[in-house]
């Protein structure tokens, strides 16, 4: 398995909905998410501990809130909010 992202969720209706632009943006900050939890938890599959805290992103136009599952190798995007700015 290797660590990737995916919307879950409401996030994943709400995307089909958002500017190709803002969504531009949740993919990168995603991607970047991804490689840090990829190499702070080497074995993810084998983690024995509890998950990390999960979070929100402020990207242009607006926020993204997301969980890390290390068990999984997956960072989920599970709300997106677009404000327009």
């Amino acid at each position: 398995m290797s660590w990737t992202w995916e919307y879950v969720f409401g996030a994943e209706e709400a995307a089909r909905t958002a500017p190709p632009a803002f969504l531009t943006e949740i993919e990168r900050k995603a991607d970047e998410l991804v490689r840090a939890a990829e190499a702070l938890y080497l074995h993810g599959p084998t983690h024995g501990g509890d998950d990390p805290k999960g979070g929100d992103v402020v990207v242009p136009g607006g926020m993204f809130g997301y969980q890390i599952v290390v068990r999984s190798e997956r960072v989920f995007v599970v709300q997106i909010t677009y404000l327009g700015f």
